[in-house]
């Protein structure tokens, strides 16, 4: 397929909502050759979200795209993998990737989760498969200050394992085992980023509130995620063959909207590593 845009310098972006989400139209050999790496670092910090619409990059090209911007993390030993919930396209990783369904970060486990993942559309469900992102940089911004206040100091336990709970309501021995096999982490509740920043440490992998009982811990994580995924800081990416779309991991959550397991839709998906502690 022939790649949008494939000749001469050009770079226009389109905002898609007034809080999160950018549309880029450039042209491929400025991507790959990092051209514009500058501009697209300084607009996902400022926008969540970048959409680049029927972009068609293959893997080599994606990976080589994903060089210019950062540090490549391998993902499961490879640099670019499959996101697909089909067992037909991903195998064992549909099964957890299940999860995907629900506001969450990517690699919590992680004392650097990645900065940034990018993804490209290779095969599309017929009904159900947008990609929703909510920006967290804007919410805690808005949040009333009593609240901020009390959240100050708070610690939350991130685990695989609560995120599969949402799937399985009686998992098995060997289930909760092989979830453990992947390490929970404790990350403070509310990230103060290098700039000053700051955002929630939320999402379906988020356990429980240290130093709160269960039922207090609980309404903690559900108030703020209700606040964060209001539809006033979500952009809901509609996906057509070849987009690719890169998001600020550190900065917003995402999730999937359902779709049938059966309809082979699949992602390609690189993903750039952490460069700053969550502190």
């Amino acid at each position: 397929m022939v790649n949008a845009l494939s000749n001469g310098p050009h770079f226009e972006t389109t905002n898609l909502t007034p809080l999160i989400g950018t549309e880029v139209r450039a042209d491929v050999d400025g991507l790959l050759s990092g051209r514009y790496s500058y501009q697209i670092r300084t607009l996902l910090v400022e926008r969540g979200v970048l959409a680049f619409r029927q972009l068609n990059l293959d893997d080599v090209q994606q990976e080589a795209f994903t060089s210019t911007l950062g540090e490549p993390v391998a993902q499961a030993g490879q640099k670019i993998i499959n996101v697909s919930l089909d067992r037909n396209v991903n195998n064992e990783k549909a099964d957890y990737q299940r999860a995907n369904d629900y506001w969450h970060i990517d690699m919590t486990s992680a004392e650097l989760p990645n900065l940034a993942s990018i993804m490209t559309a290779r095969v599309l469900s017929h009904v159900g498969g947008e990609t929703e992102f909510a920006n967290a940089y804007a919410a805690w911004d808005e949040l009333p200050e009593a609240e901020k206040r009390a959240y100050d100091g708070l610690r939350v336990m991130h685990a695989l394992e609560a995120s599969q709970y949402k799937l399985y309501a009686e998992p098995t021995v060997a289930q909760i085992q092989q979830w453990r096999r992947t390490p929970s982490r404790v990350h403070p509740l509310v990230w103060t980023h290098k700039s000053g920043r700051k955002t929630p440490m939320i999402g379906s992998t988020a356990f429980y509130v240290l130093d709160k009982s269960p039922e207090e811990g609980a309404l903690i994580l559900a108030r703020l995620l209700e606040w964060t995924t209001q539809r006033r800081y979500v952009y809901q990416h509609k996906w057509t063959l070849g987009d690719l779309v890169i998001w600020d991991n550190t900065g917003t959550l995402h999730r999937v909207i359902p779709y049938p397991l059966d309809s082979g839709r699949l992602m390609r998906r690189t993903a750039i590593k952490g460069e700053e502690p969550v502190t």
